[in-house]
């Protein structure tokens, strides 16, 4: 099957590209137009395809290229693809906020990598630093955004060559997807995250010696997490319990489920990524 792969040579076009290498299913023309990621693609020994010749027979357009690019790119190709073809997305950023083309006769897949897990059953050295797989087993959630039911497993059978190795993929919709990206993980989880190292920064400021404070964090966000989640088999003591009750009120505002994991919240957060796509 004829694939266009489209920025080949960044981030995620260069993990694409190593993930594909060698499979013959896929017949991968490389499109690239920046000078570095020419040259990372040189580094592979592929040579970049001029995107016009790329896109003729394509039968999957895989667009590896970032949120603020995807409207003005799409509008520029997708005109040009032949009916039928599957026009693969890895964020559901730009058709959640209906950047993409209106076209009827093409189908739109829309993927994205959960990056490998945090409780894990790695061992080899390397899996247990691959923070974005290829080495280390991930998950991969997937949605038909717009195309006949059998793309489906087109896509999905695509997904797990991609991520290479799965451990399972998830059928979910795009709506579902913008829930979990960029409401659950970035807008949410990214800023508790960011919170707990301004917290760690201020038990050190407070005399805590650093290396004492991130051995201690560490090893308690590991638990935090296996009982919250329910890898382990028992509950916070009362103590931590009440803790949690006292600190709550402190720390969020009352509404904040309702700002945040809230459609409309997200709808807006969405189309602020994709706003300067918009202009364009």
């Amino acid at each position: 099957m004829k694939l266009a792969l489209m920025g080949a040579g960044g981030k995620m076009g260069c993990r694409i590209t190593d993930a594909l290498s060698g499979n013959r299913d896929y017949e991968v023309s490389h499109v690239e137009i920046a000078p570095a990621g020419i040259a990372r693609l040189k580094e592979r020994g592929v040579a970049p395809v001029p995107q016009e010749q790329a896109l003729e027979s394509a039968a999957i357009v895989v667009l590896a290229i970032p949120d603020v690019l995807i409207g003005k790119v799409a509008r520029e190709i997708v005109p040009k693809l032949k009916a039928g073809t599957i026009v693969v997305g890895l964020d559901p950023a730009a058709a959640f906020a209906g950047v993409l083309p209106q076209r009827e006769d093409i189908t739109y897949f829309i993927c994205h990598p959960t990056h490998p897990p945090l409780f894990n059953d790695e061992t080899d050295p390397k899996a247990r630093v691959d923070w974005f797989g290829g080495i280390a087993k991930q998950n991969v959630v997937c949605a038909l955004f717009q195309g006949p039911e059998e793309h489906y497993q087109v896509g999905e059978k695509l997904v797990r060559q991609m991520f290479r190795p799965i451990i399972n993929t998830y059928r979910i919709t795009v709506e579902q997807m913008a829930i979990l990206e960029p409401a659950l993980v970035e807008t949410f989880t990214s800023t508790l995250v960011v919170a707990m190292k301004e917290a760690y920064d201020e038990a050190i400021k407070l005399g805590v010696p650093e290396d004492a404070a991130h051995a201690f964090l560490m090893g308690h966000l590991r638990i935090q997490f296996a009982v919250i989640f329910g890898y382990a088999d028992f509950p916070f003591s009362d103590g931590a319990l009440y803790a949690i009750s006292k600190a709550k009120d402190l720390i969020f505002k009352p509404d904040w489920k309702s700002r945040i994991m809230n459609l409309d919240s997200i709808k807006r957060s969405v189309a602020e990524i994709t706003q300067s796509t918009q202009r364009q």
